[in-house]
């Protein structure tokens, strides 16, 4: 938790005292970084799905992917309402709804339910019952993510054209932005 709370604070200061071309290359190194610990983590539950033995409990599973999907909406609603009386932009119920659906993953839950100190019965239970909720979670919920919020930007909106429009003033605003860092990067080097 340390480290965490340093590099939180510590990101506010050091990341501005980089030059441009360092605050860049760095910012790709941790991505990578990131990348590699990430490709790790699913070679690691990829390998588990065929390595360890398994005992499923069907109602097990489905009742706890319930119970996880209730303990994430209670947790993710009443908080955006409490976040929302002191934030100037405010995280409307379509936000809220996808960040309900597309958060769970489980990686960690998964390495948790692994170091679990109880008998192999049962423990072979809990990791696969994490398992299955974590693939289930990655695949069904993961995959369906875009299409999701796809369905839910074109609702309330009367005119295609006007979000679209929208989306493109957006995008050009994103592109003029990178491209000024961009040339002020390449002036610094030049």
């Amino acid at each position: 938790m340390a480290i965490l709370a340093s590099g939180i604070v510590m990101s506010h200061y050091a990341h501005f005292n980089l030059s441009p071309v360092t605050q860049i290359t760095v910012q790709q190194t941790f991505r990578t970084f990131a990348f590699l610990a990430e490709s790790c983590v699913f070679a690691y539950l990829g390998m588990a799905i065929f390595s360890f033995s398994h005992s499923f409990k069907p109602a097990f599973v489905i009742w706890t992917l319930i119970l996880c999907l209730v303990g994430r909406a209670i947790n993710i609603f009443p908080i955006s309402v409490i976040v929302n009386k002191f934030r100037e932009h405010q995280i409307d119920f379509k936000k809220q709804f996808i960040m309900w659906f597309s958060g769970l993953r489980g990686a960690i839950a998964f390495s948790l339910a692994l170091h679990l100190p109880f008998p192999n019965e049962k423990r072979r239970v809990i990791v696969s019952t994490t398992l299955v909720i974590v693939l289930f979670s990655i695949l069904f919920f993961g995959g369906s993510t875009m299409p999701l919020m796809n369905l839910l930007q074109n609702i309330g909106v009367e005119d295609k054209s006007q979000a679209k429009g929208r989306l493109y003033e957006e995008t050009q605003k994103t592109a003029t932005k990178v491209t000024r860092n961009l040339m002020k990067i390449w002036k610094t080097v030049m």
